[in-house]
Parts: structure tokens; sequence; C-alpha cells
């Protein structure tokens, strides 16, 4: 296929299409099964306190978030290294490794907002009765929404990292167990975190995923300890937001910068 004479704007475009033509002819809705199965047993062992009270709704927080960023890894953590032999001819015959990505960051965002959405629909359905009275910006379900879809799609960019390093797929599915317990253990939920540790968590998807939950659902409110991290202010939230998002771009540079001497790897 010749990419020599074809804009970035084109490529692009050319390898969104091959992303979601990918998902049709492979099937990939058996995806939302997994989604689904989550989703549903973390609703059956979270209790009916959950956003009601201040340690149930932190850990009821912290399950959707772990389960979020699963989700996202898992959707990308092979999609590169599949493709790597393909990826090899065409960057020599012109594919800027740019537009590569920004395709799987497109296609990948579609997929993370339709996760984000059944995530969202099962808790809230789930949480009937319990559920967040009032959001910081927007109506409660929407901000939560926006927090799993902004987790899962970070989790996903960092799938895609992890992807265009290593060259196997189980290469990068013995990497995953790494990339997601680092996660559990940094996020500050199970563990009291001092020093290095306590440095090393700021750079988490988890914490900030955590902490944006807990925002929404103004845990402060519901004990006697109050935490900066669980502001619950429209700023604040928006900043948490914006973390997420950055990680996301952080990835995705990383990635493009791993691709692009892939001709000697």
């Amino acid at each position: 296929m010749e990419e020599r004479h074809i804009s970035r704007g084109r490529q692009t475009g050319i390898y969104t299409g091959r992303c979601f033509r990918g998902f049709v002819n492979e099937k990939g809705w058996k995806i939302f099964i997994s989604v689904v199965l989550i989703s549903l047993l973390i609703c059956m062992v979270t209790g009916e306190n959950t956003f009601v009270t201040y340690q149930e709704t932190r850990s009821g927080a912290f399950a959707l978030i772990c389960a979020c960023i699963w989700i996202g890894i898992f959707n990308s953590v092979r999609t590169i290294c599949r493709e790597r032999a393909v990826i090899k001819r065409e960057h020599r015959t012109g594919l800027h490794m740019s537009s590569y990505l920004m395709a799987h960051w497109i296609y990948e965002g579609v997929l993370s907002l339709a996760e984000a959405v059944v995530v969202t629909g099962i808790v809230r359905v789930a949480s009937h009765g319990h559920f967040i009275g009032e959001g910081v910006i927007f109506w409660p379900s929407l901000e939560i929404g926006i927090t799993f879809f902004l987790t899962i799609f970070s989790a996903d960019a960092l799938g895609l990292l992890i992807s265009s390093i290593v060259k196997t797929e189980n290469t990068a599915m013995t990497v995953m167990p790494f990339a997601l317990i680092i996660q559990l253990i940094m996020s500050g939920m199970i563990f009291d975190l001092e020093g290095i540790p306590e440095i090393l968590s700021y750079f988490t998807i988890s914490r900030w995923g955590l902490a944006a939950v807990c925002s929404s659902a103004d845990v402060n409110s519901m004990s006697f300890t109050t935490l900066s991290d669980y502001t619950s202010t429209p700023e604040h939230l928006l900043w948490l937001w914006m973390l997420l998002l950055i990680f996301a771009v952080f990835y995705g540079c990383l990635a493009v910068i791993s691709l692009e001497f892939v001709d000697k790897t």
C-alpha cells in the first residue's frame, strides 16, 4: 500500500476506517460482554451504603475505577504488537506514526465512550435509591460517566503505549498485570502512602479517577475527615478530569515516539 504521497490527515482517515472495519469483522462487540459482567459483579458486592457513607463510597469508587482501568488496558494492550509487521512495512512506504496513533486514538475513544455509558448505566440502575443526589457541575450520572470515560480512555492510551513498546502479544499480556498492580497499590486507597510511593501515586490514573468519583459524591461531607483530593468544587473536579486527559495525551505522545523506532526493533 503506497502511503508516501498521502497526507497525515488522509492517513488518519484511512486507518480510522480500518479500525472500525476490524471491530465489525472481528466481532468486537463481544468485549461489551466482559464490560457488563465486570460492572454487574462489582455492583453485586458493593453495598447499599455506596454513595451514602464515607468508607463504602470510597471502596465502591475504587472498585469501579479499577474495573475501568482494566477495561481500558485490555482494549488496546495487544493492538499494535499484533500489527507490528504490517506497521514496519507501511512505515517504510510513508506511514506517519502520528497518523496511525491518532486513528487508534479516535477508535479507542469511541469504544471507551460506549463502554463508559454501559458501566455508568449499570451503576446507576444498581444504585437506584442511594445514588448521588446532586452533582458538582452536571447531573450526577453525567459526571460519573465523564469520569469513567476519561479513566477508561487514559488506561486505553496506556495499553497502546505498552503495545507500542513490546514486540509480541504474549509479552503484552505478561506486562499488563504489572501495570494493573501498580495502579491498584498506588491509588492511595489500600495503603497509606508516604515518601517515594506517595510521589509515584501522583502519576497513576487510579488516584485521580478515584478522586473524581469521590469529588462528585462529596465524600468529605460524609466524614469528619477532609481530604484535599476529594474537594467537591467545580474547579477541582474539572482539574481532575484535565489530569486524566493529560495522562491520555502523554501516553499517546510516548507511543508515537516509540513507534518511530519500529524499524530498528
